[in-house]
């Protein structure tokens, strides 16, 4: 009894000592109880889906061959009763191990470290466009509240909002690859360019490391149309709740007296208006940037592009159970840790928030 009672008062004591390093652990725990509860759901789900995982990597003429079907069940352990193979899936977990992917015969932890960086550059680089657009233009259409330039920002949110995004990636190929040349169209490098060492995985800033100039110039012109098109509708969402958020805050009491004070307008822009709706925008930009990370399937596969969309992608197509529930844990990671970002920068903004 003693004990807790001393357990107790050295958690509020580090509480309230440390209350943002608590409050990390504590979601980081709770990350592991998500991944076992996100690992349950994605293997239930995975054996309700249609379809033969051998047929589907061996083929319709060899999946008719018994023995080899027998061989490749016992292989991957598809032989065994579901509940056995979830605890043996879920021992390897505890160990780091994904399992072995069926159709690129490795580790699926491999594939996912090696995949990842294309993905992260790409869906990194669209949310530094969303955000320095969608803020900008959000900022402009607030303060022009009802006038023209208001009006086209909204016109232009509502478009990017309801156009399909393998639509309009696949005008922006046509318009700047096919017809006119501007911009390259697949890939992440040309054929004929050399590609980096690899350090951190993405190929603008290893290009930059090595000193290979020329392959920089070339990965930052195959990023911009991929780019760009998976910034569009993010774009238009964090310029609608940055004009939202902005125009809530201009007519508060403090705004008007800063004004009254002859503070320069961009003072009471940066430091009065925009730092007090920082907090609706990082909500909506940490929940964009995740969905980003994790949505970039149909940007990949039209662009070419090899990340974890793609990467997805083939292994649904193939029935690939351990890449597919690789990715699903990919993607509960992404989201949990980038809400944990967000709750922190909470305080960072606003000091009055407290991390509970």
């Amino acid at each position: 009894m003693t004990v807790a009672i001393l357990s107790v008062r050295a958690l509020k004591r580090a509480r309230t000592r440390h209350p943002v390093a608590v409050f990390v652990i504590r979601r980081l725990l709770a990350l592991v109880a998500l991944a076992f509860g996100i690992s349950l759901v994605s293997f239930v789900l995975t054996q309700l889906v249609p379809g033969n995982p051998a047929v589907a990597n061996l083929g319709q003429q060899a999946s008719n061959d018994p023995a080899a079907v027998q061989a490749f069940e016992a292989r991957y352990g598809l032989d065994k009763p579901l509940p056995e193979q979830y605890v043996i899936y879920l021992g390897h977990l505890l160990h780091g191990d994904l399992g072995v992917s069926e159709q690129t015969q490795r580790p699926v932890l491999a594939d996912m470290v090696s995949y990842a960086p294309p993905t992260a550059e790409l869906a990194l680089t669209a949310m530094f466009i969303a955000v320095v657009v969608g803020v900008g233009l959000g900022l402009l259409a607030a303060l022009r509240h009802n006038g023209w330039l208001d009006r086209i920002v909204r016109i232009f949110t509502l478009v990017g909002v309801s156009i399909p995004i393998f639509w309009f990636a696949l005008l922006a190929l046509y318009i700047c690859y096919l017809r006119f040349g501007i911009l390259p169209g697949v890939g992440r490098l040309a054929p004929t360019v050399e590609p980096p060492p690899t350090v951190t995985g993405f190929a603008t800033i290893d290009s930059l490391l090595a000193g290979q100039w020329s392959t920089f110039v070339d990965a930052v012109s195959h990023l911009i149309l991929p780019a760009v098109v998976l910034a569009a509708p993010v774009t238009s969402l964090i310029t609608r709740f940055s004009r939202a958020a902005v125009l809530e805050v201009l007519g508060n009491d403090y705004v008007n007296a800063a004004r009254a004070k002859g503070l320069p307008t961009h003072t009471v822009l940066l430091r009065h208006v925009l730092r007090a709706a920082l907090s609706s925008i990082i909500t909506v930009a940490g929940l964009a940037l995740a969905n980003v990370l994790t949505g970039t399937v149909l940007v990949e596969r039209i662009f070419s592009w090899p990340g974890i969309g793609q990467y997805a992608y083939n292994s649904a197509i193939n029935l690939d159970l351990p890449s597919i529930m690789g990715a699903t844990l990919f993607v509960a990671i992404v989201y949990t840790l980038t809400n944990l970002v967000v709750d922190v920068l909470y305080t960072v903004i606003d000091p009055r928030v407290r991390l509970t």
